[in-house]
């Protein structure tokens, strides 16, 4: 293949620029551009010759194939950050035989094909890269450092385990399989099967995290809800008035709340109305609030909200608490009073929520998963009859071993792959 080039750290002046080489040729034009090469995996003080000109002073580091993260012979060069100097580098390897600009994602794609990462970790990568909150690093650190794809050679494993007593059983065709093989073929499925469950279960919250959690915030025209929104995000976010009735549209606003991502709703008062654009308000904040993770009510004193059922996960909030002190949650929007109590409040929730999360994050991945568990249902209710038709049982197995081999990248993912790549930078 080609030795592919490109920029990997950010665009714009900064204090070092990393130009990045992979292939065959990668070593070889390092060592026209910088002389005496150092030793792999250790960097080297060099100046960088384009020609005859000396464009820059830097660091040279070398990784040798197998030993790198594309698989393949790698050169960095460790620049100034200045655009020259960069645009100088990147046109002078442009010029050089066998040499082109990387595509987007085409590192990565290359330590894919190398072996040297699984579609999974891959994915993970990408989500390592965007991730914005604590919650979501730790959550794409977890994939990228192989910890699911780990999980899957664990289930593989014991599926392959019981592909063998099921070749074994082959022997006993015209009668019963033995009980003790039976017992143990059936053990291994339901580990599995165990296992799989767990994570469908999980996965919600996983994209949760990835994605962000919603907390609506909910009660009657002019309770303080657009006030509170505007406390919580330390800006005014939505518009405040003595009027009620003057929020008519959703007003979203994400904020990093200890390392969650959470976006707060500001909705529309509920009560009846005859103004028809405020009508469709309330219609539209009674939808998000029913499709939100969290439920934020504010009342006025009252232990309810009218026209409205209060649901278990719901949080109750005393609203004005500077005109209405009291006991219990209560906020004032204005003043602030409350407001690190109530964050604090949807925070613990939410912690409670994302503590359930799975390994896998995507909708890739749960309709895998779910490939897998549904054949290896069909495969537990046939060794569950005694009576086993091997080759179904064997059929089954052989579709969720597969299944599994789809998720972390082995078989049949072409077509998923210029999506996944698509949404890398040049340089990954």
């Amino acid at each position: 293949m080609d030795t592919i080039f490109a920029l990997a750290s950010a665009r714009g002046k900064a204090g070092v620029a990393v130009i990045r080489l992979s292939g065959t040729q990668a070593w070889p034009v390092a060592a026209a551009i910088c002389g005496p090469l150092p030793e792999a995996r250790r960097s080297g003080l060099r100046r960088f010759r384009l020609g005859e000109d000396v464009v820059d002073e830097g660091l040279l580091l070398l990784f040798e194939a197998g030993r790198s993260f594309t698989g393949e012979d790698v050169a960095e060069f460790h620049v100034h950050g200045s655009p020259a100097i960069i645009g100088a580098m990147l046109r002078y390897l442009g010029d050089q035989p066998g040499l082109r600009l990387a595509e987007p994602g085409e590192f990565s794609r290359r330590a894919l094909d190398n072996g040297c990462l699984d579609l999974t970790q891959i994915e993970g990568l990408g989500e390592l890269i965007e991730a914005e909150t604590e919650a979501q690093r730790r959550q794409a650190m977890r994939v990228f450092s192989g910890e699911l794809g780990a999980r899957v050679a664990v289930w593989r494993g014991k599926l392959i385990e019981a592909s063998a007593l099921v070749a074994a059983s082959i022997d006993f065709a015209d009668e019963e399989v033995p009980d003790d093989l039976s017992d143990l073929l059936g053990s291994l499925i339901a580990s599995v099967i165990n296992d799989l469950r767990a994570e469908v279960r999980g996965v919600a919250v996983s994209e949760r995290i990835r994605d962000g959690f919603e907390v609506a915030i909910v009660g009657a025209p002019n309770v303080g809800k657009s006030t509170l929104l505007n406390a919580i995000v330390g800006r005014q976010a939505a518009l405040t008035s003595a009027r009620a009735g003057t929020t008519r549209d959703v007003i979203e606003v994400r904020v990093d709340l200890d390392g969650l991502a959470v976006t707060f709703v500001d909705t529309a008062g509920l009560r009846d109305s005859e103004d028809e654009i405020e009508s469709q308000g309330i219609a539209l904040a009674r939808r998000r609030a029913a499709s939100a993770d969290l439920r934020l009510f504010l009342t006025e004193g009252a232990e309810r909200v009218e026209g409205v059922d209060l649901l278990p996960g719901d949080l109750l909030v005393g609203a004005k608490a500077d005109l209405y002190p009291g006991s219990g949650l209560r906020v004032s929007g204005v003043t602030g009073q409350g407001v690190d109590k109530v964050l604090a409040e949807v925070s613990a929730r939410l912690g409670v929520r994302s503590a359930g999360a799975a390994l896998i994050t995507r909708e890739r991945h749960r309709v895998s998963v779910v490939r897998a568990l549904a054949a290896l249902e069909l495969a537990a209710a046939e060794v569950d009859e005694r009576l086993i038709q091997v080759e179904l049982v064997g059929e089954h197995l052989r579709a969720a071993v597969h299944a599994l081999d789809v998720l972390i990248g082995r078989v049949d993912v072409e077509d998923v792959l210029g999506e996944v790549f698509a949404r890398f930078c040049v340089g990954k």
